[in-house]
Protein backbone atom coordinates (compact mmCIF):
# COMPACT_ATOMS: atom_id res chain seq x y z
CA UNK A 1 0.00 0.00 0.00
CA UNK A 2 1.13 3.52 -0.76
CA UNK A 3 1.39 6.12 1.95
CA UNK A 4 -1.97 7.76 1.20
CA UNK A 5 -3.82 4.47 1.41
CA UNK A 6 -2.04 3.55 4.66
CA UNK A 7 -3.00 6.94 6.10
CA UNK A 8 -6.67 6.35 5.26
CA UNK A 9 -6.69 2.89 6.83
CA UNK A 10 -4.65 3.69 9.92
CA UNK A 11 -5.77 7.24 10.70
CA UNK A 12 -2.12 8.31 10.87
CA UNK A 13 -1.35 11.32 8.72
CA UNK A 14 1.14 11.03 5.83
CA UNK A 15 3.28 13.61 7.59
CA UNK A 16 3.49 11.46 10.74
CA UNK A 17 4.22 8.34 8.66
CA UNK A 18 7.16 10.16 7.04
CA UNK A 19 8.30 11.17 10.55
CA UNK A 20 8.17 7.51 11.66
CA UNK A 21 10.24 6.61 8.63
CA UNK A 22 12.82 9.31 9.36
CA UNK A 23 13.16 8.04 12.95
CA UNK A 24 13.46 4.45 11.78
CA UNK A 25 10.36 3.58 13.78
CA UNK A 26 8.28 2.28 10.85
CA UNK A 27 10.17 2.04 7.59
CA UNK A 28 8.26 0.86 4.53
CA UNK A 29 9.49 -2.47 3.25
CA UNK A 30 9.66 -1.40 -0.38
CA UNK A 31 9.57 1.37 -2.93
CA UNK A 32 7.66 1.65 -6.17
CA UNK A 33 9.40 2.11 -9.50
CA UNK A 34 8.70 5.79 -9.13
CA UNK A 35 10.36 5.86 -5.65
CA UNK A 36 7.18 6.10 -3.57
CA UNK A 37 6.98 4.39 -0.17
CA UNK A 38 5.23 1.04 -0.28
CA UNK A 39 4.05 -0.55 2.99
CA UNK A 40 3.58 -4.26 3.53
CA UNK A 41 0.94 -5.83 5.77
CA UNK A 42 3.62 -6.27 8.46
CA UNK A 43 4.52 -2.58 8.19
CA UNK A 44 0.87 -1.64 8.74
CA UNK A 45 0.68 -3.91 11.80
CA UNK A 46 3.75 -2.16 13.20
CA UNK A 47 2.08 1.20 12.65
CA UNK A 48 -0.89 0.03 14.75
CA UNK A 49 1.54 -1.21 17.42
CA UNK A 50 3.16 2.22 17.52
CA UNK A 51 -0.20 4.00 17.79
CA UNK A 52 -1.33 1.67 20.55
CA UNK A 53 1.77 2.42 22.62
CA UNK A 54 1.44 6.14 21.92
CA UNK A 55 -2.09 6.01 23.34
CA UNK A 56 -0.55 4.89 26.65
CA UNK A 57 1.62 7.99 26.78
CA UNK A 58 4.94 6.49 25.67
CA UNK A 59 7.33 8.74 23.81
CA UNK A 60 8.46 7.73 20.32
CA UNK A 61 11.88 6.92 21.72
CA UNK A 62 10.36 4.61 24.33
CA UNK A 63 8.19 3.00 21.65
CA UNK A 64 11.27 2.30 19.54
CA UNK A 65 12.96 0.58 22.47
CA UNK A 66 9.83 -1.37 23.32
CA UNK A 67 9.58 -2.73 19.77
CA UNK A 68 13.28 -3.42 19.20
CA UNK A 69 14.90 -4.24 22.57
CA UNK A 70 13.91 -7.68 23.96
CA UNK A 71 15.29 -6.68 27.37
CA UNK A 72 12.99 -3.66 27.56
CA UNK A 73 10.30 -5.03 29.92
CA UNK A 74 6.96 -3.23 30.27
CA UNK A 75 6.45 -3.54 34.04
CA UNK A 76 8.62 -0.63 35.24
CA UNK A 77 7.62 1.60 32.36
CA UNK A 78 3.92 0.99 32.86
CA UNK A 79 4.30 1.83 36.57
CA UNK A 80 5.97 5.10 35.58
CA UNK A 81 3.20 5.83 33.11
CA UNK A 82 0.59 5.27 35.81
CA UNK A 83 2.40 7.67 38.15
CA UNK A 84 2.78 10.32 35.42
CA UNK A 85 -0.89 9.98 34.48
CA UNK A 86 -1.98 10.38 38.12
CA UNK A 87 0.20 13.48 38.50
CA UNK A 88 -1.19 14.93 35.29
CA UNK A 89 -4.76 14.24 36.40
CA UNK A 90 -4.08 15.89 39.76
CA UNK A 91 -2.72 18.99 38.01
CA UNK A 92 -5.77 19.05 35.77
CA UNK A 93 -8.08 18.62 38.77
CA UNK A 94 -6.45 21.54 40.55
CA UNK A 95 -6.74 23.65 37.42
CA UNK A 96 -10.42 22.74 37.09
CA UNK A 97 -11.04 23.63 40.73
CA UNK A 98 -9.37 26.99 40.22
CA UNK A 99 -11.38 27.75 37.12
CA UNK A 100 -14.61 26.81 38.87
CA UNK A 101 -13.72 28.98 41.86
CA UNK A 102 -12.99 31.95 39.62
CA UNK A 103 -16.23 31.38 37.73
CA UNK A 104 -18.22 31.13 40.98
CA UNK A 105 -16.77 34.42 42.20
CA UNK A 106 -18.45 36.16 39.23
CA UNK A 107 -15.48 38.41 38.37
CA UNK A 108 -16.40 41.78 36.91
CA UNK A 109 -13.08 42.27 35.17
CA UNK A 110 -9.62 40.76 34.78
CA UNK A 111 -8.44 42.55 37.91
CA UNK A 112 -10.91 40.48 39.95
CA UNK A 113 -9.58 37.34 38.29
CA UNK A 114 -6.00 38.28 39.16
CA UNK A 115 -6.93 38.96 42.80
CA UNK A 116 -8.52 35.51 43.03
CA UNK A 117 -5.50 33.85 41.42
CA UNK A 118 -3.22 35.70 43.84
CA UNK A 119 -5.28 34.44 46.78
CA UNK A 120 -5.18 30.86 45.54
CA UNK A 121 -1.43 31.02 45.02
CA UNK A 122 -0.98 32.33 48.55
CA UNK A 123 -3.15 29.55 49.98
CA UNK A 124 -1.09 26.98 48.06
CA UNK A 125 2.12 28.16 49.72
CA UNK A 126 4.13 25.70 51.81
CA UNK A 127 4.57 28.48 54.40
CA UNK A 128 1.82 28.68 57.04
CA UNK A 129 2.66 32.36 57.60
CA UNK A 130 2.23 33.07 53.91
CA UNK A 131 -1.12 31.25 53.82
CA UNK A 132 -2.35 33.20 56.82
CA UNK A 133 -1.19 36.48 55.30
CA UNK A 134 -3.00 35.66 52.06
CA UNK A 135 -6.26 35.51 54.01
CA UNK A 136 -5.79 38.45 56.36
CA UNK A 137 -4.10 40.95 54.05
CA UNK A 138 -6.62 41.65 51.30
CA UNK A 139 -7.19 44.92 49.43
CA UNK A 140 -10.23 46.85 50.63
CA UNK A 141 -13.32 46.19 48.60
CA UNK A 142 -11.93 43.04 46.96
CA UNK A 143 -14.34 40.13 47.51
CA UNK A 144 -12.96 36.82 48.73
CA UNK A 145 -14.39 33.86 46.79
CA UNK A 146 -16.34 31.68 49.21
CA UNK A 147 -15.51 28.46 47.35
CA UNK A 148 -11.79 29.19 47.59
CA UNK A 149 -12.03 29.85 51.34
CA UNK A 150 -14.18 26.78 51.96
CA UNK A 151 -11.77 24.54 50.06
CA UNK A 152 -8.85 25.96 52.02
CA UNK A 153 -10.69 25.48 55.34
CA UNK A 154 -11.26 21.80 54.59
CA UNK A 155 -7.60 21.26 53.66
CA UNK A 156 -5.81 23.40 56.28
CA UNK A 157 -4.06 21.59 59.13
CA UNK A 158 -2.29 24.55 60.78
CA UNK A 159 -4.57 25.79 63.61
CA UNK A 160 -3.62 29.46 63.23
CA UNK A 161 -4.22 29.50 59.49
CA UNK A 162 -7.42 27.50 59.95
CA UNK A 163 -8.69 30.07 62.44
CA UNK A 164 -7.98 32.90 60.01
CA UNK A 165 -9.76 31.04 57.22
CA UNK A 166 -12.84 30.39 59.35
CA UNK A 167 -12.88 34.07 60.36
CA UNK A 168 -12.73 35.16 56.73
CA UNK A 169 -15.40 32.64 55.76
CA UNK A 170 -17.71 33.85 58.55
CA UNK A 171 -17.34 37.41 57.25
CA UNK A 172 -18.27 36.34 53.73
CA UNK A 173 -21.88 35.57 54.66
CA UNK A 174 -24.06 32.48 54.75
CA UNK A 175 -22.92 31.14 51.35
CA UNK A 176 -20.06 29.39 53.10
CA UNK A 177 -22.40 26.78 54.56
CA UNK A 178 -23.27 25.35 51.16
CA UNK A 179 -19.62 25.34 50.15
CA UNK A 180 -18.69 23.39 53.29
CA UNK A 181 -21.54 20.89 53.12
CA UNK A 182 -19.67 18.26 51.10
CA UNK A 183 -16.93 18.21 53.73
CA UNK A 184 -19.35 16.90 56.36
CA UNK A 185 -19.59 13.62 54.42
CA UNK A 186 -15.91 13.22 53.55
CA UNK A 187 -14.22 9.89 54.23
CA UNK A 188 -11.30 11.71 55.86
CA UNK A 189 -12.28 12.37 59.48
CA UNK A 190 -10.03 15.45 59.65
CA UNK A 191 -11.95 17.01 56.77
CA UNK A 192 -15.27 16.32 58.56
CA UNK A 193 -13.92 17.90 61.74
CA UNK A 194 -12.80 21.02 59.88
CA UNK A 195 -16.11 21.27 58.06
CA UNK A 196 -18.26 21.00 61.19
CA UNK A 197 -16.04 23.38 63.16
CA UNK A 198 -16.36 25.97 60.39
CA UNK A 199 -20.12 25.45 60.06
CA UNK A 200 -20.42 25.91 63.84
CA UNK A 201 -19.11 29.45 63.36
CA UNK A 202 -21.77 29.97 60.68
CA UNK A 203 -24.54 28.37 62.73
CA UNK A 204 -26.95 31.29 62.23
CA UNK A 205 -26.78 30.88 58.45
CA UNK A 206 -29.51 29.00 56.53
CA UNK A 207 -28.85 25.29 56.36
CA UNK A 208 -26.24 25.25 59.11
CA UNK A 209 -28.46 23.78 61.82
CA UNK A 210 -29.52 20.88 59.60
CA UNK A 211 -25.90 20.00 58.80
CA UNK A 212 -24.93 20.22 62.46
CA UNK A 213 -27.87 18.04 63.47
CA UNK A 214 -26.73 15.42 60.96
CA UNK A 215 -23.23 15.65 62.42
CA UNK A 216 -24.58 14.53 65.82
CA UNK A 217 -24.72 11.06 64.28
CA UNK A 218 -21.15 11.11 62.99
CA UNK A 219 -19.03 8.13 64.10
CA UNK A 220 -16.27 10.47 65.25
CA UNK A 221 -16.64 11.83 68.80
CA UNK A 222 -14.86 15.10 68.00
CA UNK A 223 -17.26 15.86 65.15
CA UNK A 224 -20.20 15.15 67.44
CA UNK A 225 -18.77 17.42 70.15
CA UNK A 226 -18.31 20.35 67.77
CA UNK A 227 -21.88 19.94 66.52
CA UNK A 228 -23.41 19.55 69.98
CA UNK A 229 -21.77 22.67 71.40
CA UNK A 230 -22.86 24.77 68.43
CA UNK A 231 -26.42 23.45 68.44
CA UNK A 232 -26.80 23.64 72.22
CA UNK A 233 -25.74 27.29 72.27
CA UNK A 234 -28.59 27.94 69.85
CA UNK A 235 -31.19 26.10 71.89
CA UNK A 236 -31.29 22.77 70.07
CA UNK A 237 -32.33 20.24 72.71
CA UNK A 238 -31.30 17.35 70.48
CA UNK A 239 -27.73 18.08 71.55
CA UNK A 240 -28.42 17.11 75.20
CA UNK A 241 -27.30 13.43 75.01
CA UNK A 242 -24.01 14.35 73.37
CA UNK A 243 -23.39 17.18 75.84
CA UNK A 244 -24.02 14.88 78.79
CA UNK A 245 -21.69 12.33 77.20
CA UNK A 246 -18.99 15.01 76.97
CA UNK A 247 -19.27 15.60 80.71
CA UNK A 248 -18.99 11.85 81.35
CA UNK A 249 -15.96 11.50 79.08
CA UNK A 250 -14.24 14.63 80.35
CA UNK A 251 -13.94 16.09 76.83
CA UNK A 252 -14.77 19.81 76.78
CA UNK A 253 -16.83 19.03 79.88
CA UNK A 254 -16.76 22.60 81.23
CA UNK A 255 -18.10 24.00 77.95
CA UNK A 256 -20.69 21.22 77.79
CA UNK A 257 -21.88 22.00 81.33
CA UNK A 258 -22.25 25.69 80.49
CA UNK A 259 -24.34 24.85 77.41
CA UNK A 260 -26.49 22.47 79.44
CA UNK A 261 -27.13 25.29 81.88
CA UNK A 262 -28.31 27.52 79.03
CA UNK A 263 -30.64 24.81 77.75
CA UNK A 264 -31.88 24.11 81.29
CA UNK A 265 -32.82 27.74 81.89
CA UNK A 266 -34.13 28.80 78.53
CA UNK A 267 -35.49 25.89 76.60
CA UNK A 268 -37.77 23.83 78.79
CA UNK A 269 -35.73 20.66 79.06
CA UNK A 270 -34.74 20.89 82.74
CA UNK A 271 -36.15 17.49 83.65
CA UNK A 272 -34.52 15.83 80.66
CA UNK A 273 -31.09 17.20 81.57
CA UNK A 274 -31.40 16.39 85.27
CA UNK A 275 -32.60 12.86 84.53
CA UNK A 276 -29.74 12.26 82.09
CA UNK A 277 -27.12 13.43 84.60
CA UNK A 278 -28.69 11.35 87.39
CA UNK A 279 -28.70 8.27 85.16
CA UNK A 280 -25.00 8.68 84.41
CA UNK A 281 -24.26 9.09 88.14
CA UNK A 282 -25.99 5.80 88.83
CA UNK A 283 -24.18 3.92 86.05
CA UNK A 284 -21.95 1.10 87.37
CA UNK A 285 -19.01 2.33 85.28
CA UNK A 286 -19.15 5.87 86.71
CA UNK A 287 -15.88 6.20 88.62
CA UNK A 288 -14.93 8.92 91.11
CA UNK A 289 -13.63 11.36 88.48
CA UNK A 290 -16.76 10.93 86.38
CA UNK A 291 -19.11 11.53 89.33
CA UNK A 292 -17.16 14.65 90.27
CA UNK A 293 -17.50 16.00 86.73
CA UNK A 294 -21.22 15.24 86.80
CA UNK A 295 -21.46 17.08 90.14
CA UNK A 296 -19.76 20.07 88.55
CA UNK A 297 -22.38 20.00 85.79
CA UNK A 298 -25.20 19.78 88.33
CA UNK A 299 -24.03 22.82 90.26
CA UNK A 300 -24.47 24.84 87.05
CA UNK A 301 -28.19 24.04 87.07
CA UNK A 302 -30.48 26.40 89.02
CA UNK A 303 -33.29 23.97 89.89
CA UNK A 304 -34.12 22.21 93.15
CA UNK A 305 -33.74 18.82 91.46
CA UNK A 306 -30.03 19.39 90.96
CA UNK A 307 -29.63 20.38 94.63
CA UNK A 308 -31.45 17.23 95.73
CA UNK A 309 -29.09 15.02 93.71
CA UNK A 310 -26.05 16.81 95.13
CA UNK A 311 -27.36 16.36 98.66
CA UNK A 312 -27.60 12.62 98.07
CA UNK A 313 -24.11 12.60 96.63
CA UNK A 314 -22.85 14.32 99.77
CA UNK A 315 -23.25 10.89 101.43
CA UNK A 316 -21.43 9.01 98.66
CA UNK A 317 -19.16 6.14 99.72
CA UNK A 318 -16.31 7.83 97.87
CA UNK A 319 -15.03 10.56 100.22
CA UNK A 320 -13.76 12.78 97.38
CA UNK A 321 -17.13 12.68 95.63
CA UNK A 322 -18.96 13.32 98.93
CA UNK A 323 -16.83 16.36 99.78
CA UNK A 324 -17.26 17.92 96.33
CA UNK A 325 -21.01 17.27 96.28
CA UNK A 326 -21.42 18.67 99.78
CA UNK A 327 -19.56 21.85 98.85
CA UNK A 328 -21.65 22.25 95.70
CA UNK A 329 -24.92 21.66 97.58
CA UNK A 330 -23.89 24.42 100.01
CA UNK A 331 -23.15 26.70 97.09
CA UNK A 332 -26.63 26.11 95.69
CA UNK A 333 -28.12 26.84 99.13
CA UNK A 334 -26.32 30.18 99.15
CA UNK A 335 -27.66 30.96 95.68
CA UNK A 336 -31.22 30.12 96.65
CA UNK A 337 -31.06 32.08 99.89
CA UNK A 338 -29.45 35.01 98.07
CA UNK A 339 -32.20 34.95 95.47
CA UNK A 340 -34.80 34.90 98.26
CA UNK A 341 -33.24 37.94 99.96
CA UNK A 342 -33.21 39.83 96.66
CA UNK A 343 -36.90 39.08 96.14
CA UNK A 344 -37.72 40.13 99.72
CA UNK A 345 -35.72 43.29 99.34
CA UNK A 346 -37.58 44.07 96.18
CA UNK A 347 -40.96 43.65 97.92
CA UNK A 348 -39.92 45.97 100.73
CA UNK A 349 -38.76 48.57 98.27
CA UNK A 350 -42.14 48.56 96.64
Amino acid sequence: MLIGEVARHSGVSPRMLRHYDALGLVRPTGRTVGGYREYSAEDVRRIFHVEGLRSLGLSLKQIGRALEDPAFTPSDLVSDLIRWAEERLERERRLLDRLRAIDASAPMDWQDVLHTVELMQGLDSASAARRQQAVLVRPDGVPVPVEVLAGAVLAESDPNVAGALRWALARSGGEGVAALAAGTHAEDVDVRRRAVLAIAELADSPGASALLADALGDPDTTVRRYAALALGRRGATGAVPTLVGMVVEGRNDVEAAEVLRTLYRDHGCAERITTALARELAAPEADSATRIRLSQALVELPGAAAREILCRLAHDDDRAVALVASAFAGLLDERFSGAGREEAGGDEAE
